[in-house]
């Protein structure tokens, strides 16, 4: 008779010895098998993964869209901080906050606007005088040229052959395709600058009660840390303003020195234009502060503006490593060479913003975080000093003559050497010229 199924798998599952092993347990419910279900918990992570990177990606999209505003209110807030003392002692005097800071606005936009319109006015004047002496000055040029070259050019000649070019053309072409660019731009500019004026004045306005709002989020500990922060914050700031405002005031009479002596107009009015731009102005400050200049001494005489041009690079180059890291380092308390790596670094995260703001964002975050850190007395060690101190060992004098000592004292044996044997030799000429002299005598004596 063939064994049931059941016979046989009974027969199948036990061992040699006669015993049935034990049966396996039944896998949990969660955890299946390779040709089980999918788990419960497999599009729960799917669906929170997939909404992360959603939200990444919109967070990144966000910011990238923000990031104008961002600057822009980074700008309003050191602006803030730095026309906060002026608005704080006039606020102390009885004043409103919001007049104090209206009026301190006002006073920086009158004196913005009346020297922009001084100085176009002044560019006017010099474009349209460089344009009537365009012909004395291209003449001059061809005399020159048809002198030291033996050539024969025309200005009527010159001019034809510019007005009939191509490369003329096409100037004027893309010229006027690009005022409208240009406009744009010229209206995007006036709006951020009306955004960053509007911040300037809320953040200055209600400062006490912004610093209310964020000390009501934080523990008593952490809102005098926060006040801490604020009042290093507006120091440096203020620190850092002076000092530009001081290699302002030396730039400034340096440039009006020169342009002076070189009989270029408007000298004054064009100190002041190289001090404030070269040093507001971060980055190209330099380079516009420069030109100007060299355009208005180009129209007294060409020469001159090669002359403004070697000022301004030597000058530069006395400020940006001489000058501006003594200033710094006294105003706003930090080392030089951490003052010029900080203004590299915000250059090459924000650009003209970030050389603007760098050292005062840097020196606060100095000062803030040096109360944190635990200093040690430093070991009395000349490795430490650099030199030696006074009274710790010879000076260089007394070294000096230690070893000019040292040297007479090692030249003296041999000296006593050849002095002892120049006597003995003397002795032994003495006796034999004395041998000699009574040998004459002896021979003298002996005819007698």
């Amino acid at each position: 008779m063939a064994p049931t199924d059941e016979t046989g798998q009974a027969a199948q599952q036990s061992s040699p010895f006669g015993t049935t092993p034990p049966a396996s347990p039944p896998p949990p419910a969660g955890d299946t098998g390779p040709n089980g279900r999918m788990p419960r918990w497999l599009p729960r992570a799917l669906v929170l993964a997939l909404a992360l990177v959603a939200v990444f990606q919109l967070g990144s999209w966000a910011f990238h869209q923000l990031t104008g505003l961002l600057v822009n209110i980074l700008i309003a807030f050191f602006l803030a901080l730095a026309i906060e003392p002026a608005v704080s002692w006039m606020a102390s005097r009885g004043m409103r906050r919001g007049l104090a800071t209206f009026i301190v606005f006002i006073g920086v936009m009158i004196g913005v606007a009346g020297f922009v319109t001084l100085l176009g006015s002044i560019l006017a004047d010099q474009i349209i005088k460089m344009i009537e002496g365009f012909p004395g000055y291209l003449d001059s040029v061809i005399h020159w040229v048809n002198t030291h070259f033996k050539t024969d050019l025309k200005r009527v000649d010159i001019q034809e052959g510019l007005l009939r070019s191509d490369w003329l053309r096409t100037y004027v072409q893309n010229s006027a395709t690009g005022v409208l660019d240009v406009s744009a731009q010229v209206i995007g500019g006036l709006f951020q600058l009306l955004t960053i004026a509007l911040f300037s004045f809320y953040f200055a306005a209600d400062g006490p009660r912004l610093r209310r709002t964020i000390c009501s989020l934080l523990p008593p500990a952490r809102q005098a840390e926060v006040l801490r922060a604020w009042e290093i914050a507006v120091n440096k700031t203020g620190g850092y303003i002076y000092s530009r405002g001081l290699m302002a005031l030396i730039s400034g009479i340096a440039h009006f020195v020169l342009l002076q002596a070189l009989d270029v107009p408007y000298a004054p009015v064009l100190a002041v234009w190289v001090g404030l731009v070269s040093q507001f102005i971060p980055t190209i400050g330099t380079y516009l502060a420069g030109a100007l200049p060299m355009l208005i001494a180009f129209t007294v005489n060409p020469w001159y503006a090669l002359w403004v041009l070697i000022f301004v690079v030597i000058y530069q180059q006395f400020e940006n490593y001489v000058l501006q890291p003594k200033l710094t380092s006294k105003t706003v308390d930090i080392h030089p060479a951490v003052a010029f790596g900080s203004v590299i670094a915000g250059t090459a995260l924000l650009g003209a913003v970030g050389a603007l703001i760098a050292i005062p964002a840097i020196a606060t975050l100095q000062a803030f975080l040096g109360a944190y850190v635990k200093r040690y007395a430093v070991t009395d060690d000349p490795r430490v000093h650099g030199h030696h101190r006074r009274g710790e060992g010879p000076g260089l004098v007394t070294r000096a003559r230690q070893l000019w000592a040292r040297r007479a004292g090692a030249e003296r044996p041999d000296a006593g050497q050849s002095d002892a044997g120049q006597s003995e030799g003397g002795r032994s000429d003495g006796g034999g010229s004395g041998d000699g002299r009574s040998g004459d005598e002896g021979s003298g004596e002996s005819p007698a």
